[in-house]
């Protein structure tokens, strides 16, 4: 059995990140979706490949230790 590789979050992928935060991190990415109307999955992975590389909009774009 291979795995799927994906460069993007599914939706079920985001339930199950959201259920592990604090609820005012939740909160705050859902309120940030709701403000800029995108899905939460992708708001979730903007603001994990942001941390990982400060120029990267998506994992598709991210480049592991060149944002410090």
């Amino acid at each position: 059995m291979s795995a799927k590789l994906q460069e993007q979050l599914t939706s079920t992928d985001a339930e199950v990140i959201l259920g592990r935060l604090l609820e005012r991190i939740q909160a705050a990415l859902i309120t940030r979706a709701t403000e800029i109307e995108y899905p939460i999955e992708a708001v979730i992975e903007m603001a994990i490949a942001s941390f990982v590389d400060t120029e990267a909009l998506g994992f598709a774009d991210c480049k592991p230790g060149s944002g410090q």
